[in-house]
């Protein structure tokens, strides 16, 4: 076994360095707006709107042109392939739009989960053939990170050994593909919330998963100062019949981290997980406030349905109601923003849906 290899070229070491701190800039994080055809026919379905190309970029439209007050707290967009070639209707690329407002264009690169045989229901992602090929591509369109989503379940006797051994390889080759063609790979092993689980096992399954993924990060030579990480944050499952306050979820969160997550990555972007909008800010706060242990990274959002639901819902698809829902989206966003500095006070933004519960099973992207 070799110990020999070249670390990224110093310039390119500068440029991924660069990315990857902007996005976790004090008191911002990112809009995940990189739903997938099918996914965001079910968000217009809960609006009564029809899952129809235009529609899909009025609403994505809505997001793009909010005021520029959205870039106070918003750093980076993920964006879906379709969404990335899309224009306003005054013929601006989104791409355009969102690098005018000085936010960082990203790019969802993966394509879906498939089913892992021989296990228990558990899968992993696909889309590293072409890969290389279409991060060139993006990088050239105007993306600057990109992400890719792994899933692994908390059942009786899963993640196993062989779902986290894959699901690590295969986010560990996505992400040296990525900074090969100048991207910042976000690097996203998402523990759903899927279950009865308590919040000790989650947090021994979490850090036992990301251990896994540093162990792959390592072994493929990934360059760990441009990289993020977007896990889940760590939380008991959704049947668990014992309810646990934010603060305690909290420190099982910082941790699990604190673990296994190398003090090189410059941040943690959370994914929200089915948590109702508040729900994910107060967390994101209680994250922050957290003194268990220390925390040389920064700890932000990225958000999906946590950022979107009010906004969604405040627009409905009507034209005289953008600016209802881009308000809505400023709002939580702002709020987020101050929970990424431990300054959210609890209850204090409200929202169209901010209780509404998010939580889909087994969710798909």
């Amino acid at each position: 076994m070799t110990t020999y290899f070249n670390y990224p070229e110093p310039k390119l070491q500068e440029e991924l360095k660069r990315i990857a701190n902007a996005i976790v800039a004090p008191g911002k994080g990112i809009l995940a707006a990189d739903e997938s055809t099918g996914t965001m026919g079910k968000r217009l379905a809960g609006i009564s709107v029809e899952n129809t190309e235009d529609n899909r970029r009025k609403y994505r439209q809505l997001l793009f042109t909010c005021d520029p007050a959205l870039a106070n707290s918003i750093s980076g967009v993920i964006l879906f392939h379709e969404t990335l070639y899309q224009k306003s209707d005054d013929g601006t690329l989104f791409v355009d739009l969102i690098k005018g407002q000085g936010i960082i264009p990203g790019i969802k690169v993966d394509k879906g989960v498939v089913s892992l045989m021989g296990s228990e229901g558990e899968s992993t992602t696909q889309g590293l053939d072409d890969l290389s090929q279409r991060c060139a591509q993006y990088k050239k369109d105007g993306c600057d990170f990109a992400k890719w989503r792994s899933v692994l379940k908390i059942g009786k006797n899963t993640p196993s050994y062989q779902s986290m051994m894959e699901n690590a390889n295969v986010l560990a080759r996505y992400a040296s593909i990525c900074q090969m063609n100048g991207l910042v790979p976000i690097v996203e092993p998402e523990v759903l919330m899927d279950g009865a689980h308590d919040l000790d096992r989650a947090q021994k399954v979490t850090e036992t998963v990301l251990s896994f993924t540093y162990k792959a990060l390592q072994d493929h030579h990934v360059f760990l100062e441009g990289t993020l990480l977007k896990p889940n944050m760590v939380l008991a499952g959704q049947e668990c019949p014992t309810k646990y306050t934010p603060q305690q979820a909290a420190q099982a969160t910082v941790t699990a981290l604190s673990r296994t997550v190398p003090a090189a990555v410059p941040g943690i972007t959370f994914l929200s997980g089915g948590q109702s909008e508040e729900e994910a800010t107060i967390h994101l706060d209680a994250v922050n406030k957290c003194a268990c242990a220390k925390k040389p990274w920064a700890l932000t959002f990225s958000f999906g349905r946590a950022l979107q639901a009010s906004a969604l819902k405040a627009w409905s698809g009507k034209t005289d109601q953008v600016k209802a829902g881009q308000d809505e989206l400023i709002k939580r966003a702002t709020a987020n923003g101050a929970a990424a500095l431990g300054k959210y006070a609890a209850g204090s933004v409200g929202g169209t849906a901010g209780d509404a519960g998010l939580f889909v099973k087994n969710h798909q992207y």
